[in-house]
């Protein structure tokens, strides 16, 4: 069983209790932009703080991206992407069901997106990799507690610097990902923007869908705040298979043998 990746709490109607959505990708390219999202906003917080501690963990999330980025093939995926959705937007000129100004927003920011992509020299995060100082930071937080001043010294130097100075540093570090951040939020946006979303019950807390040759390159389960349980998806071209289990913390959760309503969406580009 496959683990459910992205939990987002998400508002509903006035006066309806507070819905959380469970995105699920369906391919391997997907779960990687899924992932390198969830580590740019994790960046994201930590940089907005001054103390040291939470630039270090800003710093270990940067090592993450630079490592989940390093498929060799990402940058050029993102680029045809963002030239198919560019070429698909371009038909919609002259609908008079599409507001022109918005349409022509998103391409000029498709096309600020690729050309940024496409400037960037040699492989994702290679800036990191020459920097032998931070490399060595990297193999030393791999190991737990490996981080400490007296095995990194010159690195508790950097932490005990100006809040102004480490994030100096850290924007510097993160500057060259960028056009991958941004790209990846085009993408996904217009990828969730493309939800199809229909109500359903899991009977006894199980569901069953056969797909019959439905594509999708992710899917979301939502259900209420308030009920104490959460998806297990597994799906594949074929079938999506629905175990509601308990929200337990303490112990090994079991299935929920009640009946859970749900929205089911498919995302596809």
């Amino acid at each position: 069983m496959l683990i459910v990746q992205n939990c987002e709490l998400i508002p509903n109607v006035a006066g309806s209790p507070p819905v959380i959505s469970y995105e699920y990708p369906i391919n391997e390219r997907t779960r990687t932009l899924l992932r390198l999202e969830d580590l740019c906003n994790r960046v994201d917080f930590f940089l907005k703080q001054d103390e040291a501690m939470a630039h270090h963990a800003a710093l270990t999330t940067l090592f993450e991206i630079l490592d989940v980025s390093g498929r060799a093939d990402l940058k050029s995926d993102l680029m045809q992407e963002l030239e198919r959705q560019r070429q698909a937007l371009a038909l919609l000129r002259d609908n008079p069901a599409v507001s022109e100004d918005a349409l022509e927003g998103v391409l000029d920011e498709i096309e600020a997106a690729a050309s940024r992509l496409f400037a960037m020299p040699g492989k994702i995060g290679q800036h990191l990799k020459d920097n032998e100082w931070l490399m060595n930071i990297k193999q030393r937080t791999g190991i737990p507690g490996g981080a400490c001043e007296f095995d990194l010294p010159s690195y508790h130097y950097w932490l005990n610097q100006s809040a102004e100075r480490r994030q100096h540093d850290l924007d510097l570090w993160l500057a060259p990902i960028l056009p991958i951040r941004n790209s990846i939020a085009i993408v996904l946006r217009i990828l969730r923007e493309s939800g199809k979303t229909l109500r359903y019950v899991a009977q006894n807390g199980c569901f069953q869908q056969i797909l019959a040759g439905r594509t999708a390159q992710m899917l979301a389960v939502s259900l209420d705040n308030t009920l104490p349980c959460v998806p297990e998806i597994s799906a594949n071209k074929y079938a999506l298979n629905i175990r509601f289990v308990t929200a337990e913390i303490r112990q090994r959760p079991k299935a929920c043998e009640s009946d859970i309503e749900f929205k089911l969406s498919f995302y596809n580009l």
